[in-house]
């Protein structure tokens, strides 16, 4: 079973410290409290180790910056140590001292000592604003002033972990386009750098007589063959270019305009962009953050120019007392319906609530829309693979017929 160190401070003021043996964090601090007293602090500790044949366990720390992931972890074990009873500091401390991340285990170090200092845990939380995001920070911060700081606790992890399986689902829907696109590139080139220059020798001296496609096809062979180097220099500047490109403003406001206009992923994109804003507001609204932070954190977190447009013109069309609906029903980039119910919302006073529906049905639209995608993609790609490789294989047969009924 778990081990956890702890320290409490006992009704006759003494301070006792030691290692018990829990199933869990909740039932070690419940264990705790009905022998009577405070308790300082409560974490997880290695079992002893026994004399013996038994094997030490040795944990290697490894580098890196903090995750989403990591971030998520931290948020679940820091509630359930909050509702435990575990006061702050002590709860840090031992998810400090159990991070595998040297660099993690720093940032909560420096929150710990910020908290022994007076700060709040948002203000120690906001040095980090890399792995913190602003929503993350209004949400601690809007539970600090209001007391719930448990339950806000388990709304982040809520919103992180949707937010993090919605992020896998993208990746996971890209991966298999990727994987063929890559397929089709390294059978092109093998077929035009090694099976190609194999016939060069049966035309040789009748290039007269060959079709169009088969002397395109050659003299493709002969370039990437003589200027592969060029050739790839080509491509990395393509991708460097590329990149340098969307860090631009006017660059980033094309490609972002070109992910809603491409007929098979715009509607995935739309159903991303809109289910993030919407959840967003939901879960900032609900935790009582005030309405003209919702809103620049959700236009920060959108991750579209386009959509971060809108909700900047909705956050000007708030800061002089209107509606946020009013700005958006003159957009194309929410649907009526949407609007329409925000707009229901405002009116009713259920603004929380009518966000969390909409933004759940469109987290279930996302999941369809890509399972659509990844069964539209995949016939597709396989038809592109096969135009290529059997044009391919057309130019070097046709040549052959052509010159064989020559010669008869």
């Amino acid at each position: 079973m778990p081990h956890y160190r702890f320290e409490i401070r006992q009704t006759g003021g003494q301070v006792a410290s030691g290692v018990m043996v829990a199933t869990n964090m909740t039932e070690a601090s419940e264990m705790l409290r009905r022998q009577g007293g405070h308790i300082l602090a409560l974490a997880p500790a290695a079992a002893p180790r026994k004399s013996g044949g038994g094997a030490s366990v040795m944990q290697f720390r490894v580098g890196g910056n903090p995750t989403l992931k990591d971030v998520l972890n931290f948020t679940n074990q820091l509630g359930v140590m909050i509702k435990a009873g575990i006061s702050l500091r002590a709860a840090i401390e031992g998810i400090a001292e159990q991070t595998s991340k040297p660099k993690f285990k720093e940032m909560l170090d420096q929150v710990r000592r910020d908290l022994e200092g007076g700060k709040q845990l948002s203000d120690s939380l906001a040095r980090f604003p890399k792995t913190f995001s602003p929503l993350y920070l209004n949400m601690v911060r809007a539970s600090e002033m209001s007391g719930s700081f448990g339950k806000m606790l388990d709304r982040i992890a809520d919103y992180l972990t949707q937010q993090s399986e919605t992020r896998s689902m993208v990746r996971s829907a890209m991966i298999y386009p990727i994987i063929i696109a890559v397929m089709a590139v390294t059978t092109t080139v093998f077929l035009l750098t090694y099976v190609l220059p194999k016939f060069v020798t049966i035309f040789e001296g009748k290039e007269a007589a060959l079709p169009a496609p088969t002397k395109l096809l050659l003299g493709m062979s002969g370039f990437m063959i003589e200027y592969w180097w060029l050739l790839l220099m080509l491509i990395g500047a393509s991708i460097w270019g590329f990149l340098l490109l969307i860090r631009t403003v006017g660059g980033r406001t094309w490609w972002d305009g070109v992910k809603l206009r491409i007929p098979i992923f715009k509607r995935m994109c739309r159903a991303l962009y809109i289910s993030r804003s919407l959840h967003t507001m939901g879960v900032l609204v609900n935790a009582g953050v005030p309405m003209l932070d919702v809103i620049s954190i959700t236009a920060q977190i959108s991750g579209n120019v386009h959509y971060r447009n809108l909700w900047m013109l909705v956050f000007s069309s708030v800061k002089q007392g209107k509606k946020i609906s009013a700005p958006l029903l003159r957009s194309n980039y929410l649907p009526r319906s949407v609007v329409q119910m925000i707009a229901s919302g405002e009116e009713s006073g259920r603004l929380g609530e009518v966000l969390d529906d909409v933004s759940t049905f469109y987290s279930k639209e996302l999941r369809t829309v890509i399972k659509n995608v990844t069964a539209m993609i995949e016939p597709l790609m396989i038809v592109i693979m096969g135009l290529v490789v059997g044009f391919i294989a057309m130019s070097i047969v046709l040549p052959i017929f052509k010159l064989s009924s020559l010669v008869k």
